[in-house]
């Protein structure tokens, strides 16, 4: 699910509504929840800043989805993702942040102040605006990708590969991403299993000289999922081998958990037209900082991290985009 978008309603019908909005004026507008947006309005408050946030579809972001996160400084016992989100959340409204629900559906950064409509019908002016809109994993679209979510299904084996020590698992993909999540999964289960619908990896010669090379990987090729199976966890999973031929044929594996490793989206849609992004859609940065091509606009968080897509990298971002919101700010005053 793309978590901040422009509403379907047409160039024209986006126009008027943004025309006859309700406009406010702030000095920092934050788009997006998460590590990075929450981490960017506790910086941006205690600057003076007075932020509004704007949290999306999914306040608190991807890792709401995630049951157990262990790899957060500060957490030594471990917590789940919506308990750190809410702590992260009530630490930002301590420091003044007003935390709306809502989300962006159109941006115009042909001017200043810039402009962002909230839920189609209100315009916000701001004169710094920190987009931290996150980045949707793509999923395959079954239904048991929603059943067993946190329940033996994840897309970031950086994330979840810890609790599957031991075990058997299987990654969906193909590509370097699907090779890299597969050779980390390596390290610390029994087996892995690399779903690939083609008779040929699309990951450079490099990797996939690495996959062949280690041995509790074992590549199913032409092989397509059906669905997976388990009582309240994953336990198994069905694929189709050579799907829509003659030959086709069901085979079922014994897995404890479901990598998806097929890429991500940016939701970064609606600001397309005035920021600068790669192929895929992340947003571009001044390296080194969180400044986009856009004076006054800064990004953070997943939305312009395709590497490393880690909550702690993600907070990291954050911190330096309100941070630089702030000496932006001071410059022009």
């Amino acid at each position: 699910m793309e978590l901040f978008k422009s509403m379907d309603l047409g160039e024209e019908p986006q126009k008027k509504a943004a025309d006859n909005a309700e406009v406010e004026k702030v000095k920092c507008l934050i788009i997006g929840s998460g590590p990075a947006g929450y981490t960017a309005a506790i910086y941006a408050a205690r600057a003076n800043l007075s932020p509004v946030m704007y949290e999306g579809l999914q306040p608190g972001g991807q890792l709401t989805t995630t049951t157990e996160v262990e790899n957060f400084p500060g957490y030594p016992e471990g917590v789940t993702g919506p308990v750190m989100m809410e702590d992260l959340k009530g630490q930002a409204a301590r420091f003044g942040t007003d935390i709306r629900f809502g989300y962006a559906t159109a941006a115009d950064f042909s001017g200043y102040p810039h402009k962002v409509t909230v839920d189609g019908n209100k315009v916000i002016e701001a004169e710094t605006v920190i987009i931290a809109t996150g980045a949707t994993a793509k999923y395959l679209g079954l239904e048991d990708e929603q059943k067993y979510a946190g329940s033996g299904v994840s897309a970031c084996a950086t994330c979840d590969g810890f609790f599957y020590r031991g075990k058997d698992v299987a990654v969906v993909g193909g590509g370097d991403t699907a090779a890299e999540e597969a050779l980390y999964l390596a390290g610390l289960c029994n087996k892995v299993y690399m779903i690939v619908r083609r008779d040929v990896l699309r990951a450079s010669k490099v990797m996939a000289e690495r996959v062949k090379n280690t041995p509790n990987i074992e590549v199913l090729w032409k092989h397509q999922t059906k669905g997976l199976t388990g009582d309240g966890v994953v336990e198994g999973a069905v694929l189709y081998k050579n799907k829509g031929t003659e030959e086709q044929e069901e085979v079922n594996i014994k897995i404890d958990g479901f990598f998806l490793a097929i890429g991500h989206k940016p939701n970064s849609d609606i600001f397309a037209d005035y920021i600068d992004t790669d192929e895929v859609g992340y947003i571009q940065t001044v390296p080194g900082s969180a400044k986009t091509n856009v004076e006054g606009v800064f990004a953070c968080g997943d939305v312009q991290d395709s590497h490393y897509r880690q909550a702690v990298t993600a907070a990291g971002s954050g911190c330096m985009a309100a941070i630089d919101a702030e000496r932006w700010l001071s410059e022009r005053s």
